[in-house]
């Protein structure tokens, strides 16, 4: 019988060969723009820190506030002693960001949607999960028990088919897709699968992870969709997303009804079962709403970045701050990203099993405090590796 360490040491060669092993690299952040890594410094493009608060002074010195205050950590579970003050501060600011009636904070985004899915969907239910939603999505379906359905990315005729062939055989269905997808960077056709959710009495969950903070005036993407006069138009019971992007700290959340998350609170076993937010991320996510809602021009510069990134490029205008450049094999994506890195650049390859199957690629992500300068370099190295699929 083989060891432990045998049966890990052959599952890592076999992901050595086919080039998908992954390690670990220190890297040192310094101002939000720049890393310190392999002991180059290099203009990143792969950070999620779009607005780049994680560095704000405004945002640190709350974080350093709430410590001195509170402690470095909330001692316990938000249900027994952990549910420190600012709490009730940060859920109601993202309750009314989010134009919803209450909200729920969890540890991590990964952690809100173990929890959130199997709260709402059991064993005599049915979800539908867009094939390209986040890992987390998956996890949180399959836990539940639920009957389990894919449909084509982004695709309403295939979730439509499924709802009609399968939604009468279940007592509940909930419909779950990221509002903005983290490798691809389009948007979910939010406004008609909210539709399409009202006709077959299925809930919709939007994972808002890539959009808070840069999209639909801050508000994230459930208010992308409509008109500067309508910005209401769409409708998502379930608002989930993270604090750890362009909110800049670290953290989850769900927004919905008053009823809907007093039912998280008494049920998601990730929130119960976990120790409450430090205060000093609480305080940094208030801080950085404040900087959001103070400043709609400032927001707007990521999703400026990425547009003029991919005019240059000619390629599709982009939707979100992310950017995919599709390689292909993950052997050439790991190529492409150490050209940029030999040429000064950030840019991480991504590899299956994140992405599907021979779609390695390059996936660059803009921040409000890069260039126009930055982004035409960049846009002028990327340039050779495009349309090499």
């Amino acid at each position: 019988m083989p060891t432990l360490d045998t049966f890990a040491a052959e599952k890592l060669a076999r992901l050595d060969h086919k080039h998908l092993r992954r390690r670990l690299v220190e890297t040192a952040r310094e101002d939000g723009l720049w890393v310190t890594r392999g002991g180059r410094r290099l203009l990143s493009f792969s950070c999620n820190d779009y607005l780049n608060l994680s560095q704000h002074p405004a945002v640190k010195e709350a974080a350093i506030a709430a410590v001195r205050s509170h402690g470095v950590g909330a001692g316990a579970s938000r249900l027994v002693t952990g549910n420190h003050p600012l709490f009730a501060q940060l859920e109601a600011r993202l309750a009314a960001l989010k134009g919803t009636d209450a909200a729920c904070v969890f540890g991590s985004g990964y952690l809100a949607n173990i929890g959130i899915i199997p709260t709402f969907v059991g064993k005599t239910d049915l979800i539908l999960v867009d094939e390209l939603a986040h890992s987390c999505i998956w996890a949180g379906a399959e836990m539940s028990g639920a009957s389990v359905a894919s449909f084509r990315h982004n695709d309403l005729e295939d979730a439509e088919r499924i709802l009609k062939a399968q939604r009468a055989a279940h007592r509940h269905a909930m419909i779950a897709t990221d509002g903005v997808f983290s490798m691809d960077g389009d948007l979910a056709p939010l406004p008609a699968l909210a539709a399409l959710g009202d006709e077959y009495d299925a809930w919709l969950l939007s994972d808002d992870a890539h959009g808070i903070g840069v999209l639909g005036g801050g508000r994230g993407s459930t208010f992308a969709h409509g008109s500067p006069a309508n910005p209401d138009a769409v409708g998502v019971p379930l608002q989930m997303g993270t604090l750890s992007k362009a909110i800049g700290g670290y953290g989850g959340y769900l927004c919905g009804s008053q009823s809907v998350i007093d039912l998280v609170k008494t049920k998601a076993a990730s929130f119960v079962y976990s120790t409450g937010l430090p205060p000093s991320s609480v305080a940094a996510a208030i801080a950085s709403l404040d900087f959001i809602a103070a400043n709609p021009e400032y927001i707007e510069r990521p999703l400026h970045h990425a547009r003029a990134f991919t005019r240059a490029l000619n390629l599709p205008e982009a939707q979100s701050p992310i950017v995919p450049i599709v390689i292909g094999p993950a052997d050439k994506a790991l190529e492409a990203s150490q050209d940029l890195e030999d040429q000064g650049f950030l840019v991480v390859a991504i590899r299956p099993p994140t992405v599907p199957k021979d779609t390695a690629r390059l996936r660059v992500a803009f921040t409000a405090n890069h260039t126009g300068d930055d982004v035409q370099r960049l846009a002028d190295a990327v340039a050779p590796h495009v349309g090499r699929r």
